[in-house]
């Protein structure tokens, strides 16, 4: 059927209706069932006329495949890409970058208005990243029966697809790859291994020197096997600082395995020089790190700075410059090591998570901070956390969220509390996809 796209989604996909007149071979059942119903398909812009397939049908909506572009958006160009639309990690290389940047805007726009209820009163202010080779972090899946494969899942499946390049990766997790496909194909890769995650630095000039590996195993992987195929994954590559190897969660816990070499890099960043250990979270796009932190810290001051989802101190360590007292709460044994690693002598590190925290601070003896930063995952707050984040009575909260729904829900009760946006950011730290990174300061 031709079906005209009217703009694109959260997830990547197109917007359109399917027609009246679908015909019963289209729609499994009454002819009249899929009558205006949403159909969403990946790989199109807002605009586009194409000749689409019924892959999918729900009681309340509809997924589709593009067969051909019938009228290309003007925005459309060629993907650089060979795996693009295979592979699942990438959703708009069909996309000039200047066009993504505009789709993330205006569905940041349309989930603050959805949701929240919230016209904006400000500009969205836009945040580019170079936009290829922008990764300092990347998972490979890693098959190696009946013969070696690393790479990605195909798009909407767990199925392996063989990579040996990804433009969006840095140069440095590129040779790491090559070097990982180097030792499969020699018949060096060890089975049980199912993944593996690269992690580049950064030195005092912003390049990346060494790498940090981590290995997620199946239970039946031998111990002795994968530290004899770290070790030599160390010495064919010099750059491979560490190997850390852990099993794949049993009721929660994951085990340790194995670990070959210091398992933790430095991270220099304008602002500090950071220590991150395998398993704790930094930020992706390294091109980027500096100005989300300046985004989220400059022009704040006072006595006590309060930041939830701490992760290893990024921002802790820069608010520690103009805050007499920084509170850093973080849930990860291993982030908060870090994170009491890289606080300076004024800021605190607090092993809880925030709900934890929140729930003991909010005694009436307790110090009000004067500036609340959230950095939650991609669920957000949830209601009892922007509850509680409220009762800290804080005059100014920074949200930094990578999920706009989840970023709009948690806004309804902080508004209802008497916050108002003053300032709204998306930094990309993600182009050619979906994900959109936005920060947004708000005061009461």
């Amino acid at each position: 059927m031709l079906l005209n796209i009217e703009k694109l989604t959260y997830g990547g996909d197109g917007l359109s209706r399917l027609p009246p007149g679908l015909p019963r071979e289209a729609s499994p059942g009454n002819k009249d069932r899929g009558r205006g119903k949403a159909v969403f398909i990946p790989f199109v812009l807002a605009g586009e006329n194409v000749e689409a397939t019924l892959t999918e049908e729900k009681p309340g909506f509809a997924r589709a495949k593009a067969e051909a572009i019938v009228e290309p958006s003007p925005h459309r160009i060629p993907p650089p890409c060979p795996h693009f639309t295979r592979c699942g990690g990438c959703h708009y290389q069909h996309a000039a970058y200047d066009h993504q940047l505009e789709i993330k805007k205006e569905i940041l726009r349309e989930n603050l208005r959805r949701i929240a209820k919230l016209e904006l009163q400000c500009e969205i202010q836009i945040h580019p990243s170079p936009p290829w080779n922008y990764r300092n972090r990347s998972r490979l899946q890693v098959r190696t029966q009946p013969n070696f494969a690393a790479g990605y899942f195909k798009f909407a499946s767990h199925e392996l697809l063989p990579v040996e390049q990804c433009p969006i990766s840095s140069p440095l997790i590129n040779r790491g790859i090559a070097a990982l496909w180097q030792a499969g194909r020699a018949g060096k890769a060890v089975e049980g291994v199912r993944e593996v995650e690269f992690f580049a630095n950064a030195d005092s000039n912003g390049n990346e020197t060494k790498l940090l590996l981590e290995f997620l195993c199946a239970p039946e992987a031998r111990r002795a096997a994968v530290r004899a195929w770290a070790e030599e994954l160390c010495e064919t590559m010099p750059e491979i600082a560490a190997v850390s190897a852990f099993r794949e969660p049993q009721k929660g816990i994951q085990e340790p395995l194995v670990a070959v070499g210091a398992s933790k890099l430095t991270y220099q960043t304008k602002t500090a020089a950071y220590r991150v250990s395998a398993g704790s979270f930094f930020q992706t796009n390294r091109f980027l790190t500096d100005e989300l932190v300046t985004i989220v810290t400059a022009g704040r001051s006072g006595e006590l700075a309060l930041d939830l989802y701490a992760g290893v101190g990024l921002f802790s360590t820069a608010l520690a410059c103009d805050f007499r007292h920084i509170i850093s709460v973080e849930s990860s044994q291993t982030a908060t090591a870090d994170l009491q690693y890289n606080l300076p002598v004024n800021g605190k590190a607090v092993q809880a998570t925030a709900e934890q925290y929140l729930a003991k601070a909010s005694k009436p003896d307790q110090v009000v901070p004067d500036l609340v930063v959230v950095d939650p995952p991609r669920s957000g707050l949830g209601d009892p956390v922007a509850r509680a984040v409220v009762s800290a009575s804080a005059p100014r909260l920074t949200y930094v969220s990578c999920d706009p729904a989840t970023l709009a829900r948690d806004l309804v009760p902080l508004q209802a509390a008497g916050y108002r946006v003053d300032e709204v950011h998306v930094v990309d730290l993600f182009p050619q996809t979906y994900h959109i990174e936005a920060v947004l300061q708000l005061v009461r």
